[in-house]
């Protein structure tokens, strides 16, 4: 590792615009901080987040960031307390989607459910009263979420081909599912 001098006034190169000081600054100290940070968040990934954003607004605010102690201290404290803000921000994102989640739980009454397990088996049936070729291409259609032309070229069939069984297949539906369908 290379040896750069942390004091205050070591910062006052970088203040000034070199690069070269960020650069060897940014080297001295990439890896030691990658591992705090890592040992904080315990994921590489958010602690490779955390370094590269402290650098960014090193060099962004250079200008306007006093160091007090060294920059050893300064560019330590920074990675604890981003990794910490980082920690607060994801327990938050996982209450926001615990709630969510429990919103969608709650809002289900049993009535809708029995309705929605009525209807999946009803589409299932139809489904299963199309014709063979009708059917597969719906399923590869709506199922797998391949278009008209790649189901085309899987079936080594015309996409008017396509077209007309999807086509058909939806009628089917539409007459089969008349009760369902609100207009």
């Amino acid at each position: 590792m290379t040896y750069i001098d942390t004091n205050i006034n070591s910062f006052d190169a970088i203040k000034k615009g070199d690069i070269k000081s960020f650069e060897a600054l940014f080297r001295a100290y990439y890896k030691p901080l990658l591992i705090y940070s890592q040992q904080i968040v315990n994921d590489e990934d958010e602690a490779n987040e955390v370094v590269q954003e402290i650098f960014l607004k090193l060099w962004e605010k250079r200008n306007e960031i006093e160091i007090r102690n060294t920059v050893n201290s300064y560019l330590y404290r920074s990675v604890y307390n981003n990794s910490l803000q980082l920690l607060r921000r994801k327990k938050l994102d996982n209450k926001y989607k615990q709630y969510k989640n429990q919103q969608k739980i709650e809002s289900i009454n049993p009535g809708e459910e029995m309705e929605a397990i009525e209807l999946n088996h009803k589409i299932g049936l139809i489904l299963e009263g199309l014709p063979e070729n009708c059917r597969k291409i719906f399923k590869m259609n709506r199922f797998q979420g391949m278009r008209y032309q790649e189901i085309a070229d899987h079936l080594s069939i015309s996409i008017k081909t396509v077209e007309a069984n999807i086509t058909k297949a939806l009628k089917y539906f539409r007459k089969h599912l008349a009760e369902y369908i609100q207009t």
